[in-house]
């Protein structure tokens, strides 16, 4: 495919009007912020921000394939003392472009400072928004799976009769758990909330996510070999996290600064993949194919 694994400079919008139809397995990303990053991007108006996403989310669309996903992390913004409304309004205007609203994960920032404004708290959440163009996609929840976690040596110890079945609630809730399900299980699965601590050197990039982020939903979402694309590339974060999981990048960004800084990330990488080659038996080189 042309431009695999490279960092490219343009808007991605044009930009991926080169790339096929059906040619990517996963797009991870974190666009511009409504009204952010003016000195880097020119900040775009919440009020304006879907008409300025959609074109984009359209070739999304396009060059995602049928078993591929788009996971968007965005987040709405405070304007006049309440929060707009500009994230709620994108995904209606992309459920009407075609794409599925399937899930959204909320990613818990662990390390986030305390805040205090007039009339709210600081956030230390942020959205990831999963979307999907058809209702059968690729999807490996096993590895993501966690540990089964304190909560399993008391609370399996003794079960009940009803713990043993799925029984429906006294109180009218609907029915519960077989909790006996998980006896003798060292990992489950995960919830859709994500403790994760940001990234606590920003790499010359305005807003930066820790590494383990793009990894964590690479895994989820994909193989060995597949393809990733990050159209705000930024400081490459995306791009590092595929290699590292032997996964295909094509990285896009409109900044020149950062298409160098990521370009430099990416060739900084590689020159650990013999260690990435130690720990995966299956892991292979993918070569870069202009």
């Amino acid at each position: 495919m042309k431009y695999l694994n490279e960092i490219l400079l343009g808007d991605c919008g044009e930009v991926l009007k080169s790339l096929p139809n059906d040619s990517v397995d996963l797009i991870f990303t974190s666009p511009p912020y409504a009204d952010q990053r003016r000195q880097t991007y020119g900040g775009v108006s919440p009020n304006e921000y879907v008409a300025w996403f959609l074109p984009k989310a359209e070739q999304f669309l396009r060059v995602l394939k049928p078993t591929g996903t788009f996971v968007l992390n965005v987040k709405e913004r405070v304007v006049d003392g309440e929060r707009h409304t500009y994230v709620i309004e994108l995904i209606l205007a992309m459920r009407k472009q075609g794409w599925s609203w399937t899930e959204e994960f909320m990613w818990h920032k662990k390390n986030s400072y305390p805040g205090k404004w007039p009339n709210r708290f600081r956030d230390n959440w942020e959205r990831l928004i999963q979307f999907n163009k058809s209702k059968k996609f690729n999807m490996y929840q096993e590895a993501v799976m966690v540990p089964v976690g304190d909560w399993a040596k008391e609370r399996l110890a003794k079960l009940s009769e009803t713990d043993r079945m799925r029984d429906e609630s006294k109180v009218g809730s609907g029915f519960g758990k077989n909790i006996s399900n998980w006896l003798g299980r060292d990992m489950v699965y995960p919830t859709n909330v994500i403790h994760m601590a940001t990234e606590c050197s920003n790499r010359n990039h305005s807003a930066v996510f820790p590494v383990d982020l793009p990894k964590w939903f690479i895994r989820l979402f994909t193989e060995p070999g597949d393809t990733v694309l990050d159209p705000f590339i930024g400081s490459g974060t995306t791009a590092v996290a595929a290699i590292q999981l032997a996964r295909n990048y094509v990285g896009i960004d409109l900044n020149p600064e950062y298409v160098e800084i990521s370009r430099a990330r990416v060739a900084e990488t590689q020159l650990g993949l013999p260690y990435i080659a130690e720990e995966r038996e299956d892991y292979q080189v993918v070569e870069n194919i202009a």
